[in-house]
């Protein structure tokens, strides 16, 4: 990135969020690294699946978690799944929602050539982080007029893919990520985006939720689950996930424990809708629920109470002696002198 004033950021503010940036970068891809060893010898030990299995994920099933797993599946989980799916379908209450049309599936299919493809889908899921997805679709379609590849970012001067990126949270942060991405990109793969774990954490702005997505709508490979505030919150409403789970990635760890792995891929695009439609943060719609009854957090109204007895007429009060009041005694008529 150029040494200049950018978008209000100075260069001492830049240099220090790109080495802030690096250090995170090199602790994430360490423990992305130990997680991906962990979770290829967990697949060796199952079924002999892979990650890239279309036909598991196609066919889900209701067996139990994988093997040696430390975590048995919560109690009805199956039939609230199911249940959930089915609102999930076009025409019902969870039926047609945002992430259906402008997520980062819907984003990349704009475009028709493969590698554009992919930073189509990375740089909408950039966006999207804390960012309500008609926002993310309004901003890549302001940065598609004004030319959307690696070359036109990282040609495009920082204030003004700030004014494209304006309306999402935390624009001009991630102003300067974008930034910085395309030219790790344009010097380091050709232009292209990595399809590996490691690689994808280190680049400035993208977490381990993040590559996870990316390399499933990129790349259709699945090595983790996706998981974001809807699937962190809704999993810890239906006690998928333990209330101890602070951030989205101990709500990943404790899923994978337990969740049949065809289902890792599936459970984003069906928990994200679910949130966006019922099951929202502040006020969750549980009478429009199918699965309110398995919910263990479910905000039912009460059931009103049986009418009430009606109260019988209280009986006059017995009037005390002291409380009677004394007759008036009767005056006797002035006597007048003389008589």
């Amino acid at each position: 990135i150029n040494a200049e004033y950018m978008g209000g950021f100075s260069c001492s503010l830049l240099t220090r969020l790109m080495e802030r940036s690096k250090r995170a970068r090199e602790r994430s891809g360490s423990e992305i690294e130990v997680e991906a060893s962990r979770l290829a010898s967990r697949l060796k030990k199952n079924s002999g699946e892979t990650p890239s299995s279309k036909a598991a994920v196609e066919k889900p099933s209701a067996v139990a978690g994988p093997k040696g797993s430390s975590r048995a599946p919560p109690a009805h989980w199956k039939e609230v799944w199911d249940g959930i799916a089915a609102m999930r379908q076009s025409g019902e209450c969870a039926g047609d929602a945002p992430v259906d049309t402008m997520g980062c599936a819907a984003l990349r299919n704009r475009v028709t050539d493969p590698a554009q493809r992919r930073f189509y889908a990375l740089v909408g899921l950039m966006i999207s982080s804390q960012t309500k997805d008609q926002v993310t679709a309004a901003c890549v379609d302001r940065l598609a007029k004004h030319g959307l590849s690696v070359k036109s970012l990282r040609a495009i001067s920082t204030a003004k893919l700030t004014e494209l990126l304006y309306g999402a949270s935390f624009h001009n942060r991630k102003a300067l990520y974008l930034k910085s991405v395309s030219k790790i990109l344009d010097e380091e793969y050709g232009g292209d985006v990595p399809s590996d774990l490691p690689s994808l954490v280190r680049l400035p702005g993208v977490g381990p939720k993040m590559a996870h997505l990316f390399v499933q709508e990129a790349y259709g490979r699945t090595d983790g689950i996706g998981v974001d505030l809807h699937v962190h919150r809704i999993s810890k409403r239906l006690g998928w996930a333990p209330q101890t789970c602070n951030d989205p990635e101990q709500t990943r760890k404790a899923l994978e424990e337990w969740l049949p792995f065809e289902y890792w891929r599936p459970i984003n695009l069906m928990l994200v809708g679910f949130g966006q439609t019922i099951c929202k943060a502040p006020r969750p719609k549980c009478v429009l629920c199918t699965v309110s009854h398995l919910c263990p957090s479910a905000e039912l109204p009460k059931a009103p109470k049986s009418t009430p007895k009606p109260k019988a007429t209280p009986k006059p009060k017995a009037t005390l002696k002291s409380e009677v009041t004394p007759k008036p005694k009767a005056q006797s008529e002035p006597t007048l002198r003389g008589q």
